[in-house]
């Protein structure tokens, strides 16, 4: 097959330099590597108490000596916020130093902050994640964040670069914002950061600002967008508010959103009681934004009616008691109350159906992360079982395919970021197979559509599966040569009720 690889690349799990295993920085000793990021990479470390701590260094220290200048100057900023802005749910940074260590010039002049450390971020928890599903505690995360930033904007202060990689869980599970590098202090209505931000949580009008000789200009209501992005994404199992294949196709979304081009369409799953915090934190004015009292919506959000409460606390006192009487009788124990899911997706495979139990999950939550109606379950059902028979040993080595949905290795790693979990990826294993398929071709979908394609969808996406869309748009519809192929995708999509 002929699939392109767009949109390659994951960042690097691996350290950009060495730090010697017991490395003794401002007192902390260091040990394991935890993860590397766009600035540079963290371990751990303990203090001279044992206490824990992490040890961010930023560089890497062969960086020019102007970079060496805006590191340390964006690691003097986070402490000075640190100090000023202290709350339980912000990170501490405990010390800021710049490396002085000729010895070892690969760490010589690069800038280490010491700070609390956390036992996993909010992007790890949403990588585990299943669409349509809250995750477990949410709410309360949900609740400390917004405690944690309302500190922060009423201290005078933008965080800038809000998403779940920069929310940590700490071993209690408390959620703190860390990661302060792009935090400004305001001048009045908004500060002045450098234009960077991640696509998929920065607000529409953040693209058309431009870039002056202090930076861009930032506003708490653009931490409120991101807010809003977050809230979405943790009661949703990691659904995007504005769907699409790519960051740069839900940006888009967004922004056609914002010139009213388009509605906000929540995802079904996402609770009532939400929905009025999702839909005031993107609102498409950033100054009705800039009105929004968050806090209150999130109290109102999560109260509970004192009714509700004592039926809850009546509704414990029976679980507790039935958790008796089947502990004697053998039965199973009760779970609690069961997680929001959202109503059946459309185009649903159907009970009855030849394709796997084990696969029908993966399946949908790959249809679900895609908003093209084109793009249903049954669709990628029809087209693994063309595929592959639904064998995930399955392998043509003349064309290099192989697995469940027929990879080609290199084309692969360029779609498996769609996966839902974090490490390594393979094109054998079905559940990477599966999610990678689905983000590629709600990707192909949206491609065609440009174009102009508004009919035979499932028939040319099948097509362009198999060769491309360039290929499909040069052919006019179904190139000859797969027609086949695409006749038996649409004859299994028919049995399956399409």
């Amino acid at each position: 097959m002929t699939r392109r690889a767009r949109d390659a690349g994951r960042p690097d799990a691996r350290p950009p330099f060495e730090l010697p295993d017991g490395y003794r920085l401002a007192g902390y000793r260091t040990g394991a590597f935890l993860g590397a990021g766009a600035w540079g990479s963290v371990y751990a470390a303990e203090g001279p108490d044992g206490t824990p701590a992490a040890v961010k260094l930023l560089g890497p220290a062969c960086s020019s000596p102007g970079q060496r200048r805006t590191l340390a100057q964006m690691a003097a900023g986070e402490l000075r916020f640190s100090r000023r802005a202290d709350h339980p749910h912000l990170i501490r940074t405990l010390a800021v130093l710049t490396v002085d260590d000729p010895g070892h010039p690969e760490l010589d002049g690069a800038v280490a902050l010491v700070m609390e450390r956390a036992a996993r971020s909010l992007q790890d928890l949403l990588a585990t994640a299943r669409p349509g599903t809250a995750l477990p505690g949410a709410e309360r995360i949900l609740a400390e964040v917004c405690a944690g930033l309302v500190h922060m904007h009423r201290s005078g202060w933008v965080h800038g670069d809000l998403k779940p990689a920069n929310i940590l869980l700490m071993p209690d599970g408390t959620a703190k914002i860390a990661d302060f590098g792009l935090a400004a202090e305001l001048e009045g209505t908004h500060a002045y950061a450098p234009p960077l931000g991640s696509p998929d949580h920065v607000p529409p009008e953040w693209w058309s600002q431009r870039t002056g000789a202090r930076g861009v200009a930032v506003r708490p209501s653009a931490d409120v967008w991101a807010f809003g992005v977050i809230t979405h994404q943790l009661l949703t199992g990691g659904l995007h508010p504005f769907l699409g294949a790519t960051a740069r196709a839900r940006s888009l979304a967004a922004q056609a959103y914002a010139r009213g081009a388009a509605p906000l369409r929540p995802d079904q799953a996402l609770p009532s009681r939400w929905r009025p915090v999702v839909a005031a934190c993107l609102a498409a004015d950033r100054d009705e934004r800039a009105r929004t009292d968050v806090a209150a919506l999130v109290a109102r959000a999560t109260a509970r009616p004192a009714g509700r409460r004592r039926a809850v606390r009546a509704g414990v006192g029976l679980l507790a008691g039935a958790a008796v009487l089947l502990a004697l009788t053998g039965g199973p124990e009760p779970v609690g109350s069961a997680p929001h899911r959202a109503r059946p997706l459309p185009g649903a495979i159907p009970a009855g159906s030849d394709v796997p139990t084990a696969y029908r999950g993966m399946i949908e939550d790959a249809a679900r992360r895609c908003p093209e109606p084109e793009i249903t379950p049954i669709l990628l059902a029809a087209m693994l079982k063309a595929e592959s028979g639904f064998d995930p040993n399955a392998a043509r080595p003349e064309t290099g395919e192989y697995g469940i949905a027929m990879w080609t290795p290199a084309v692969f790693d360029a779609w498996a970021k769609a996966a839902n979990h974090p490490g390594p990826k393979s094109y054998l294993d079905p559940g990477d197979a599966i999610a990678a398929m689905g983000n590629y071709v709600c990707w192909l979908d949206q491609q065609l559509k440009r174009r102009g394609y508004t009919r035979d969808l499932p028939a040319l996406v099948t097509a362009a599966y198999r060769t491309s869309d360039k290929t499909v748009a040069a052919a006019g519809g179904v190139p000859d040569r797969v027609r086949p192929h695409v006749d038996k995708v649409l004859r299994y999509l028919a049995e399956y009720g399409g």
